[in-house]
């Protein structure tokens, strides 16, 4: 069974930076896709970046592309989220998800299609 832990976050004032980190274990992600989710007070879970099944490109919502930066260190089973030039509009409980046996060509970003959740990790961002 895969278990995903997130850590990382925190509070940061606007223009500032953050790196939250998913470490997994149980299984390996060999039949996975894996990526990043957040939910803002009141608002539906997002997907915010993602790698697809057996890719090392990630993909990137519209709202933080150029500002996000997705990446994985697979010995040590990491996957990481650098978040830079963070706005108040990124504020979220952040989640790290994978979803076994992903749909071939399907869209990573869909948070319905994720069957393993961490527990999340809190984002604020204020001055």
């Amino acid at each position: 069974q895969l278990q995903l832990v997130e850590s990382g976050g925190g509070l940061v004032q606007p223009g500032g930076s953050l790196r939250l980190s998913c470490a997994h274990s149980g299984d390996t992600l060999d039949d996975h896709r894996i990526g990043w989710f957040r939910q803002a007070p009141g608002m539906e879970r997002e997907g915010v970046s993602c790698f697809a099944l057996n890719s090392q490109t990630p993909t990137y919502a519209d709202s933080v592309k150029g500002r996000f930066s997705l990446s994985r260190d697979n010995a040590k089973n990491t996957v990481y989220l650098q978040m830079n030039n963070l706005k108040p509009e990124d504020t979220a409980l952040y989640y790290c998800a994978a979803e076994s046996f992903p749909e071939y060509g399907s869209s990573c970003l869909v948070p319905d299609d994720y069957n393993y959740w961490g527990q999340g990790t809190q984002v604020t961002v204020s001055s």
